[in-house]
């Protein structure tokens, strides 16, 4: 029996809130455990629904939920049940104790190439699946990739996730200022090597600690981004090689960006920076993680930031723009 099998008779009642993992534009993720199961815990993401309507982000919100429902990858939070009420929609989905690869940067400053190239590496797997599915995922950075208890790295948080047939292109402005692409900015329509592009920028920022287009506010940034990789000065502890990958990962034409040429994917993969990395040991999870984090059980939250207790509820929203979620 499958997971998602499993949770079909699971109400929101069952639940319970052990504590607060990350709190979010709409609303919080909660750990919780499911009534006389003390063996598991999960995630719920829990948001606001008249929040989600005045920010005109119900299609982006169906759309999360879309995707995570058919997506079954080891690189890609699990999401098994949805639920919804007068005020609020839930995802449950896997939960991942050893906390955001965010919070694992900041203490340690920066990376060296072993860590930087296996995190990177499970990034590319997931991007290898989502891509081949059409999916453009739009919104990588150290903040949505949480470590497992293993020390392997998932992709979390399909916000801005979208499907985009080959050969087709999507115009929304969207994602993380720092680590959008300058075509996104320059709204001529974007497609998977988006993604591309914000890889390159969080290898960079992996072995550096900081991001290469880091302005005062979103605008400085998109002018920043605008100028272009080779505008930007390169630390000496960026070797030649991760250095040639960053800028073939930050093309200005996308359609000249690594991955995104007539190899795909794999062109990275093959990548001197990957040489000798064994990309099946890491499908197996048979590779030895740079991190191994501490988690003593299910309901340790002690990788991730403490938060205080939830604001006053929002109001309901009966509008019915969820009827199908």
């Amino acid at each position: 029996m499958d997971l998602k099998q499993e949770f079909e008779n699971i109400e929101l009642s069952d639940l319970r809130v052990i504590a607060t993992l990350g709190v979010g534009c709409f609303g919080r993720v909660e750990l919780v455990q499911i009534a006389n199961d003390t063996q598991r815990s999960f995630a719920l993401k829990q948001m606001k629904k008249s929040q989600i309507a005045e920010m005109r982000q119900q299609r982006h919100i169906m759309f999360e939920k879309e995707i995570m429902e058919e997506v079954d990858c080891d690189f890609v939070v699990k999401l098994y049940k949805t639920f919804k009420d007068a005020k609020y929609i839930y995802l449950l989905m896997e939960c991942c104790l050893g906390g955001e690869l965010w919070t694992i940067l900041r203490n340690k400053g920066h990376f060296d190439y072993g860590t930087t190239r296996f995190y990177t590496a499970c990034v590319i797997e997931a991007f290898d699946y989502l891509h081949s599915r059409d999916i453009v995922y739009r919104d990588l950075k150290p903040e949505n990739l949480l470590l497992d208890v293993k020390g392997y790295l998932k992709l979390v948080d399909f916000g801005f996730a979208k499907r985009v047939p080959d050969g087709r292109k999507t115009y929304t402005l969207c994602g993380t200022p720092e680590y959008v692409a300058p075509e996104v900015i320059k709204s001529k329509g974007h497609n998977i090597s988006a993604d591309y592009w914000s890889l390159g920028v969080l290898i960079y920022e992996l072995l550096t600690g900081t991001n290469p287009f880091s302005g005062a506010d979103s605008s400085a940034t998109y002018e920043i981004i605008l100028k272009g990789i080779n505008a930007i000065n390169f630390p000496r502890n960026i070797t030649r090689n991760a250095a040639a990958l960053i800028k073939e990962l930050c093309r200005d034409n996308p359609d000249e960006r690594l991955g995104f040429q007539k190899g795909g994917i794999d062109e990275i993969r093959k990548h001197k920076w990957y040489e000798r990395f064994n990309w099946k040991s890491l499908r197996l999870r048979k590779l030895s993680p740079p991190i191994l984090p501490k988690v003593h059980d299910v309901t340790d939250t002690s990788n991730f930031d403490t938060y205080p207790p939830n604001d006053s509820p929002p109001e309901d929203d009966l509008t019915g723009w969820d009827a199908d979620f």
